[in-house]
């Protein structure tokens, strides 16, 4: 019994696809496809894949690039970063989750579900609320609410 090249492109062409079924991102669908595609025509035209494996080898992988992109741009659209600046930070309130102390920055505050090192003019215990007053280098300035 002959196991034909056309078998093993499919089969791991599969097993590529279940690989990206579990794991969406790796971005093996590209080759799988390919491979898919290869070993079908291995099986089904021989000469005509011996003739032509590297067109149909990049006509595939073409398309099934554009495709594979076109899908998870739908199932994943683009979401622009989010990113806080500590220049907007001044006149937020948060609450104290590291006591804040003056001259240090080892005080901890929340803002909008974000940790930052915080400083102070006096003591602030945790839990308290604090309303940012200014940002400085890596660390907000606060004072109690």
């Amino acid at each position: 019994m002959e196991f034909d090249i056309g078998w093993l492109m499919i089969i791991i062409g599969v097993g590529l696809l279940v690989i990206e079924a579990s794991q969406p991102g790796f971005f093996v669908a590209v080759p799988a496809t390919t491979l898919i595609v290869l070993g079908t025509v291995t099986l089904l035209i021989p000469e005509f894949a011996q003739d032509y494996a590297p067109a149909i080898i990049v006509v595939t992988a073409l398309v099934s690039s554009i495709l594979t992109i076109y899908f998870y741009r739908k199932i994943a659209p683009g979401q622009k970063p989010q990113t806080t600046s500590m220049d907007i930070l001044a006149g937020k309130e948060g609450i104290v989750v590291e006591t804040v102390s003056p001259g240090s920055i080892s005080g901890k505050v929340e803002i909008e579900n974000r940790i930052w090192s915080a400083t102070a003019d006096s003591v602030i215990e945790k839990e308290n609320k604090v309303i940012v007053i200014s940002s400085e280098g890596v660390h907000v300035r606060v004072k109690e609410v």
